[in-house]
């Protein structure tokens, strides 16, 4: 197995990554707008990536512990960081490194990015529970009798431990 394999699979998970970020920056707009069906359909895009986001990793895994046993190494103690400080050097070092680097940098944006959209849902969320709010009245605020009346139902509701003593 070699270094290069590793490189190309993470070259794709950083593509995969770069369009989620992509779909992730429409879902922004479309929280602006309020667009539910374009919503929709991006968060099933998103769940497409996801799952070969997911598959990938699994088959990175997989490469790295061919690596790891093909020199001998521990496969369950072998990360990339480890393949670089000890085990690499050259351009095999460099490109794992950019590559690593970039899908780094794309993950955070990504974080970011849907960070903003949790927040921008949670505005959503509480507009609408205001919104019910203020249609719905409570039953406190419903008032169809006479206030007079209310005193003297409270007084002959007590019990009948109360009007005894």
């Amino acid at each position: 197995m070699s270094v290069q394999a590793i490189v190309e699979a993470l070259t794709k998970m950083t593509q995969l990554h770069a369009s989620l970020l992509t779909i992730s920056t429409s879902k922004t707009e479309s929280l602006k707008t309020g667009d539910i069906n374009q919503l929709q359909e991006l968060l099933s895009q998103e769940r497409k990536h996801v799952q070969a986001i997911n598959q990938l990793e699994k088959k990175r895994m997989d490469m790295i512990n061919s690596w790891s046993e093909a020199r001998q190494l521990d496969p369950t103690a072998m990360t990339v960081s480890v393949m670089l400080e000890n085990h690499l050097d050259g351009s095999e070092k460099e490109s794992l490194e950019q590559i690593t680097t970039t899908l780094a940098e794309t993950i955070v944006q990504l974080k970011q990015q849907e960070q903003l959209n949790k927040e921008l849902t949670q505005q959503s969320l509480q507009f609408i529970q205001l919104s019910m709010d203020m249609i719905a009245p409570t039953i406190k605020s419903i008032n169809y009798g006479n206030k007079q009346d209310k005193q003297a139902d409270q007084l002959t509701k007590r019990s009948v431990f109360d009007s005894k003593a």
